[in-house]
């Protein structure tokens, strides 16, 4: 037999991404989960909030992706996420290619940068709720050949899935020297908020 699920919603939770991290996040808490691409242009959306603060802007991208999928689903509860990477007030993205991502490495280490997770929650296509989370990583230094021998490791399938060029649940904690922040944050999910909000709302049985 299985054993209760915590969530108390009338159909599963309706994630806003395809990414495969973000949905193991969500089931690892025992919630049902259903995805849909919410086909938002994130460079359009972050040129619109050109000047704003990293974790603002990751508050925006959140929230685009929500509404974009809640509003197909209106009578759906519908979680959205996205991560900023910033290194000061420099935004990096995820790499196009080697080149680029041996490139950003390279800028990234012996530096402490931050990263900026953000949710948004959305029920009757209106958002009811969201968060920031910030997480600070420092890299330790890194020569060329240390460089490249984490390409060449890595390979340029995982280099290009993530922001900064690393998978810290994979092969890039060689990478770190050290590491503060909430592990669901990091992955681009700050759970513990969310969950709290889903509480709140009464959408779970603890």
């Amino acid at each position: 037999m299985n054993p209760v699920s915590p969530w108390l919603g009338p159909k599963p939770l309706l994630l806003a991404s395809t990414s495969p991290t973000r949905r193991l996040l969500l089931e690892g808490a025992g919630l049902p989960v259903e995805t849909e691409a919410p086909d938002v242009d994130e460079r359009a959306v972050e040129a619109a909030c050109a000047g704003l603060a990293p974790p603002e802007l990751a508050r925006r991208l959140a929230e685009a992706k929500t509404l974009a999928v809640a509003r197909r689903h209106p009578d759906r509860i519908v979680v959205g996420a996205d991560q900023v990477l910033a290194l000061g007030d420099t935004l990096f993205h995820k790499p196009t290619d080697l080149e680029t991502a041996g490139a950003q490495i390279a800028r990234l280490a012996g530096r402490t940068h931050h990263l900026h997770a953000a949710f948004a929650l959305a029920h009757g296509a209106e958002i009811v709720a969201g968060a920031v989370e910030t997480a600070s990583l420092t890299m330790r230094p890194l020569d060329e050949a240390q460089i490249a021998a984490y390409l060449a490791c890595a390979g340029e399938a995982r280099l290009r899935a993530s922001v900064g060029g690393y998978q810290l649940e994979g092969l890039g904690i060689h990478l770190f020297a050290a590491v503060a922040g909430e592990h669901s944050t990091i992955l681009g999910l700050p759970l513990l908020p969310l969950l709290a909000a889903l509480r709140a709302d009464g959408w779970l049985r603890f």
